[in-house]
């Protein structure tokens, strides 16, 4: 990767890119990258002779867009060294990144995680050096629904945050922010990454949850229920609590503007909720345990936090 004023193209600049987890999220993120121009590698394998022979589409509110030449491979080998690496797997299949990544390492490749929840910034940083790692915040409404197909439906902020500052480029995040920018997405720079984290799990933790404890229902039914919008309102309140206790403060104000911008996606499936109705792994630690130990660790009360995440590895051991 070079810096900002080795080239006149901020996505030239991001080099070699790989995508590794080319679903809903990396799917999309990597397409809106290709179609700009960047040299977007995509690791892909239900989707692989589909995409190579029809491309890969995108429906979106924003206009729609396909990609009719991909460049697609089967194993991270074929794909070699890259700049930077978009890791979209769900944070269950973390362990298969130990033998996932090393063929796409070089020197200096930046290994960005897009996945939810909390654990991943430090899974990565122990096994590959913490001076690689950067995190994204993705705020979107995407879901695959279809060979190589994804539908957005709303959103599309992303937020990017180094997790180890003082030991990665100075210059590198705002490289990378800067390519997204160009690409179309709207992008910015946070600096502190495990704040951001915790934000997100704000919505995270209750809609997620909720969609599959309260039956398999999307958000707009979850706040269509009074006492589920009550249960909402709680949960986010114990959330911010618990970053609190760890040292990141976030405003109250925050639940009801997160409400109310949930309020305008409609009927929007939560990716954990499709998860679990298609029968695959869902990150339950990521999202509900990991959160929960750390902040009962810290003292937090987490009362209703914990009543979830037993409701959600009951549903989810009973399929």
């Amino acid at each position: 990767m070079v810096s900002l004023s080795d080239s006149p193209s901020a996505l030239a600049n991001l080099g070699r890119v790989a995508v590794v987890g080319a679903g809903a999220v990396g799917g999309y993120y990597g397409a809106k990258l290709a179609r700009g121009g960047a040299d977007v590698h995509f690791l892909m394998r239900r989707d692989l002779e589909h995409v190579r022979k029809q491309g890969l589409g995108v429906l979106s509110e924003d206009g729609d867009f396909h990609l009719d030449r991909v460049q697609c491979q089967g194993s991270t080998e074929s794909i070699g060294p890259a700049d930077l690496v978009l890791i979209a797997t769900k944070a269950t299949a973390n362990d298969a990144l130990l033998d996932l990544l090393p063929p796409l390492l070089k020197g200096d490749t930046a290994l960005l995680t897009l996945q939810n929840g909390l654990g991943s910034d430090e899974f990565l940083a122990a096994r590959f050096g913490a001076e690689r790692v950067l995190g994204g915040l993705c705020f979107v409404c995407l879901n695959r629904v279809g060979p190589g197909v994804i539908r957005h439906q709303g959103e599309g902020r992303i937020s990017l945050g180094e997790f180890a500052p003082g030991e990665a480029p100075a210059s590198r995040l705002k490289t990378i922010a800067a390519g997204f920018r160009e690409a179309g997405i709207d992008c910015q720079e946070v600096w502190d990454l495990p704040r951001e984290r915790w934000r997100k799990l704000v919505w995270n933790v209750p809609f997620n949850g909720l969609s599959i404890a309260a039956g398999g229902i999307d958000v707009a039914q979850i706040l269509g229920d009074a006492d589920l919008r009550v249960r909402v309102r709680e949960l986010m309140l114990e959330v911010i609590g618990a970053a609190g206790k760890l040292g990141h403060s976030i405003p109250e104000d925050l639940v009801e503007r997160q409400i109310s911008a949930t309020r305008g996606m409609g009927p929007y499936k939560p990716s954990s909720l499709i998860d679990y109705l298609e029968g695959r792994e869902v990150e339950v630690d990521a999202i509900w345990g990991e959160p929960l130990r750390r902040g009962e660790g810290a003292g937090a009360e987490m009362g209703r936090m914990r009543e979830l995440y037993g409701e959600i590895r009951g549903a989810v051991e009973s399929r």
